[in-house]
C-alpha cells in the first residue's frame, strides 16, 4: 500500500478533522513547553533544581524540594505514555505526507528515542547522574524540533488543494 502523498487525496472533511486535531494537540504540546520554561528556567541547572530541589540555596526566590520516588515514577510514567500517544498519532498522519523517506523515518522514530532519553534522563538525574541534565536538555530540544517540523509539514500538505493519487 502506497501512503506517501496520500494526505493530498483525503476528502475535505477528513483534512479539516486532521488539521483541527493537530492544531489543538499543538496548543497542548506548546503549553507544556511554557510550563517547563516556568518551572525549570529551560536550562540544565534549572532542570536539576526542579527535580533535586534548591533547599541549600539561601538566595532562591522560590523554594523547591527534591521530588520523592513516587513523584518521579508518576512523572516519568505519565509523560512516557502520553508523549508516546502524541507522537504515534502525529506519526500516523505524517506517514501519509509526501516526503523524502529517510527524512520521514527520522521524524517518525526520533521522538520516541527522545522520549526515552528525556524522561528516562530525568529519572537518572534524580538518582544522582548529574551530567544527564545535558542529555535531557538536548533530547527535549530535538523532540520539540521534530514535532514542530512534522506539524508544519502536515499542515502545509493539508492546506494544499487535493490532487488525484498517483
Amino acid at each position: 500500500m502506497v501512503l506517501n502523498g496520500r494526505i493530498e487525496t483525503f476528502p475535505k472533511e477528513l483534512r479539516l478533522l486532521i488539521a483541527a486535531f493537530i492544531i489543538v494537540l499543538s496548543v497542548g504540546f506548546y503549553t507544556g513547553l511554557l510550563f517547563v520554561g516556568e518551572t525549570s528556567s529551560a536550562s540544565p541547572d534549572g532542570i536539576e533544581e526542579q527535580y533535586l530541589g534548591n533547599e541549600d540555596d539561601l538566595d532562591a526566590k522560590v523554594m523547591k524540594f527534591k521530588k520523592n520516588e513516587q513523584q518521579m515514577l508518576t512523572l516519568v510514567h505519565g509523560h512516557i505514555l502520553s508523549m508516546s500517544l502524541i507522537f504515534f498519532l502525529t506519526g500516523l498522519v505524517l506517514v501519509t505526507t509526501r516526503l523524502n523517506l529517510k527524512f520521514k523515518l527520522f521524524l517518525l522514530i526520533e521522538p520516541f528515542i527522545s522520549i526515552l532519553l528525556t524522561f528516562g534522563g530525568l529519572y537518572f538525574l534524580w538518582k544522582g547522574m548529574f551530567w544527564v541534565k545535558y542529555v535531557v536538555m538536548f533530547s527535549g530540544i530535538l523532540m520539540t524540533l521534530s514535532y514542530t517540523l512534522a506539524v508544519l509539514i502536515i499542515l502545509k500538505q493539508l492546506i494544499k488543494s487535493p490532487t488525484k493519487f498517483r
